[in-house]
């Protein structure tokens, strides 16, 4: 009957060994987990980051180029005109339309068939 008391607490003890050690296991998993997440949440914004730094350069390189463009008077002078249509001494201001409907068919040997 010792014997199998004895046997009953090694193998309780055992368990209970196991028990702890899948515990452990289970918890640093799910802090690993937990980590890794993370990571790829930060890796995702910092790209995100990269490509509004990169798009926010070339729009003060855009910037820096019309400022530079309207600094200077012959480059100001056509945006004055185009944004206020006015026009200079002896210059006049010229409106183009898209193409006017063809009004007739086109003749059959202009389109080949013959």
């Amino acid at each position: 009957m010792k014997q199998n008391v004895a046997r009953l607490a090694a193998v309780a003890g055992r368990i209970a060994v196991l028990g702890a050690v899948t515990s452990v296991l289970a918890l640093v998993a799910v802090q690993f987990a937990g980590i890794l997440a993370r990571n790829v949440a930060i890796a995702h914004e910092i790209a995100s980051t990269k490509d509004d730094i990169v798009a926010l350069r070339e729009r003060t390189r855009r910037q820096e180029l019309t400022i530079r463009r309207l600094s200077d008077a012959h480059g100001a002078i056509p945006e004055i005109h185009d944004m206020l249509r006015l026009v200079g001494p002896h210059e006049e201001i010229i409106y183009v339309r898209g193409l006017a409907q063809p009004t007739a068919q086109p003749d059959e040997e202009w389109n080949g068939a013959r």
